[in-house]
């Protein structure tokens, strides 16, 4: 017969509005502190090369959006009209993407 392995799962789950305990808190910081090297991996199968090949970043990320009302350049506002729909996505693309430049400064 095939003896089983026994995994000592620990999961904490933190309720709205209550904050973890001292034992949980202390666990957590333990946990943070291992290096890469000791933590056990064994049941999380490494990835083949091409696993990540088609991926794409952001695709189930949806962030919660906010209604606002904007002045542009005429010829700014043409020029993003003129690629074709979701203009406004464009738009916050490229905020987006200048607020991460500044942020990773």
């Amino acid at each position: 017969m095939k003896k089983q392995a026994s995994f000592k799962t620990v999961v904490y789950e933190l309720k709205p509005g209550r904050l973890p305990t001292a034992r949980q808190n202390r666990e957590m910081q333990r946990l943070a502190s291992l290096p890469d090297h000791k933590i056990d991996t064994s049941d999380i199968p490494e990835l083949p090369p091409g696993a990540w090949k088609d991926a794409v970043r952001g695709r189930w990320y949806r962030p919660n959006k906010q209604a606002v009302s904007i002045r542009l350049d005429t010829d700014v506002l043409m020029w993003l009209k003129a690629k074709g729909r979701g203009y406004q996505t464009k738009v916050n693309r490229l905020l987006r993407e200048r607020m991460l430049q500044e942020l990773s400064k």
